[in-house]
């Protein structure tokens, strides 16, 4: 059973990376999900500090993943319609056959969201600029929470690898 909460939880933690630029997958919290996995483990002593204080941070890295954009897309004079752009511009980027794809796409989303919603380029430039900022910054956010849990996840293992086996 210990195995297969450890593969369960290892692939949880690689789901939570590819969350973090996915909108459709949430990353942080799919990562701590994989990081309870491990702890649920015969194998691996409970330690309750560990989880609660990741628990927290993967809460609050998913209330921020809202609050981020929709602030970059405001300081800049931009509206939901900038984030929303974003968002779906970043995702269809990831399927480009060009180099970094997703920032590409995530810019133009947002700049043809603005665009459609107020019929001004430069108004709509400088929106889709900050709408782009703080998607950026939000799934760096997610990505850098995520690859930590990862981190965490394999340290953990490896101290308590001699249990498993």
């Amino acid at each position: 059973m210990d195995i297969a909460l450890l593969i369960i939880g290892f692939l949880f933690t690689i789901a939570g990376l590819f969350g973090s630029f996915l909108p459709v997958i949430p990353g942080p919290p799919l990562s701590w999900l994989g990081l309870l996995l491990l702890y649920l483990t015969q194998a691996v002593p409970n330690n309750w500090w560990i989880l609660g204080i990741s628990f927290f941070i993967a809460v609050l890295v998913t209330v921020l993943d809202y609050v981020i954009p929709a602030y970059g897309s405001k300081k800049f004079g931009g509206s939901k319609y900038g984030a929303w752009g974003a968002t779906l511009g970043l995702i269809i980027g990831l399927f480009l056959p060009i180099p970094f794809g997703f920032l590409i796409g995530a810019f133009l989303g947002a700049f043809l969201g603005e665009w459609l919603h107020k019929q001004d380029s430069n108004q709509s430039v400088k929106a889709a600029f900050g709408s782009f900022l703080g998607v950026m910054a939000s799934n760096f956010m997610k990505f850098a929470v995520s690859l930590a849990f990862l981190v965490l996840f394999l340290f953990i293992f490896i101290k308590n690898f001699t249990l498993f086996f």
